[in-house]
């Protein structure tokens, strides 16, 4: 069974920028489009940013410009830069697989708070 490990959260103030990571315990990067998740309090979970298996990426309309997810096939990583991040980010993160009829296991995610 596939687990996630999401990491690299925390408090931070509006402007600054974090780097999340996705850690997954078997090969399934080169498989499938991986994408960010989050779910802010009393909100529907919803997607943030995708990466394909060649590369190619799309992002939510509200994070463009700012955000930059990658992917480390060889680690079975993923990434998300945040930059310039604003109080309305403030969610727990998670990634999974994007684009299939079901999702692996989901992970504890990350808090990330921003907040002056």
């Amino acid at each position: 069974q596939v687990q996630l490990v999401e990491s690299g959260g925390g408090l931070v103030q509006p402007g600054g920028s974090l780097r999340l990571s996705c850690a997954a315990s078997g090969s399934i990067y080169t498989t499938y489009t991986m994408a960010w998740f989050r779910q802010a309090p009393g909100k529907q979970r919803e997607v943030v940013a995708t990466i394909g298996i060649g590369g190619s990426t799309d992002y939510t309309y509200s994070v463009k410009g700012r955000f930059t997810i990658s992917r480390d096939n060889a680690k079975n990583t993923v990434y998300l830069q945040m930059n310039s991040l604003k109080p309305e980010d403030t969610a727990v993160y998670y990634c999974n697989r994007f684009g299939t009829p079901t999702y692996y296991t989901w992970g504890r995610g990350t808090q990330v708070t921003v907040s002056s």
